[in-house]
């Protein structure tokens, strides 16, 4: 019973923001205001661009699967973060944790695939104009789409079962606001190596490569853009990047900030590092439709156009 207990508990408890706790009630506010950006403009990108057929394009489609995964990851952390701040609701059930493992994890390696793809879109938008009609075809398009879901569900799925085999005999307690794999498996009394290197191994072939990969990308449409003749032609082509690259640096650089901050940073305090990481899972999926309504024209006047229909009737 006791060997049984522990490879399967029944819950863990979520500490919260450890030291900020008389604030927690106000912390929550803002937290509740950006969820709701999130899911409402998101909503209303995936909405505009269900209905106006104009809007049926690759870059879109990417933009549309962006805006899924963005809903995913906030709903996936900010209501357990908010019923833990103003309700004090800090259990967790060991499959409920689990859950949130597997979808925290496998947004992000589903955004930084997405983001790749975009990259790849305007490429070949910049590089090969004539092109991009026969190059990204609905079935090309289509093809990439489940290729980036397949390889992040194969990636991330082995986090899940690398947490399930581990005892967890001692506390449960994670100090922190949601589940994430390295901070489950540290309250492990086995020894965690495997999960160490495994954390390490996925973000290296994935989220590095990516990076990597739009670099390259991005290389060779500034070399493109830059050998076009008129003046106008060039704004015209790096207008057309200006979201993405906004959307590409509210990704990467959040991340590579927390990331540095914890391997680095141990003078700093650990509930300044908590709120960082909850802002980081909260605030790009609510600017991402920002940016994107802003800067692309098309949405822009979409969403105009919508309202203004709203406001006649």
């Amino acid at each position: 019973m006791y060997n049984l207990s522990c490879y399967n508990p029944s819950s863990f408890t979520l500490v919260g923001i450890p030291g900020l706790e008389k604030f927690h009630m106000w912390i929550g506010i803002p937290f509740c205001v950006i969820y709701v950006v999130a899911v409402l403009g998101n909503g209303i990108l995936l909405y505009l661009i269900a209905v106006e057929h104009s809007l049926h394009e690759p870059m879109f489609f990417f933009l549309c699967m962006l805006a899924t995964t963005d809903v995913i990851l906030s709903t996936a952390t900010v209501p357990k973060l908010l019923s833990n701040l103003w309700l004090g609701s800090q259990e967790i059930t060991f499959s409920g944790c689990l859950t949130q493992v597997f979808f925290l994890h496998f947004s992000f390696v589903v955004d930084s695939a997405i983001l790749l793809a975009m990259a790849f879109d305007r490429y070949v938008a910049i590089c090969f104009p004539l092109r991009y009609n026969t190059i990204l075809t609905p079935q090309v398009v289509i093809k990439l789409m489940v290729s980036i879901i397949v390889r992040s569900f194969s990636v991330i799925l082995p986090d899940v079962f690398l947490i399930k085999r581990l005892p967890f005999c001692r506390a449960r307690i994670i100090p922190h606001t949601y589940c994430e794999h390295i901070g489950v498996a540290r309250l492990s009394s086995a020894d965690i190596s495997i999960n160490i290197w495994y954390g390490f191994a996925v973000p290296v072939m994935t989220v590095l490569s990516d990076v990597i990969f739009i670099a390259v990308s991005y290389t060779f449409i500034l070399r493109a853009v830059f050998r076009l003749s008129s003046q106008s032609a060039r704004q015209k082509a790096l207008s057309t990047c200006g979201s993405h690259v906004c959307v590409i640096l509210m990704f990467y650089t959040p991340a590579a900030f927390s990331i540095l901050a914890h391997r680095f940073g141990h003078s700093v305090p650990r509930n300044v590092l908590i709120l960082f990481a909850n802002l980081y899972v909260a605030i790009p999926p609510a600017l991402n439709p920002i940016v994107y309504g802003v800067k692309t024209k098309q949405i822009q006047d979409k969403f105009i156009l919508l309202f203004s229909l709203k406001k006649l009737q």
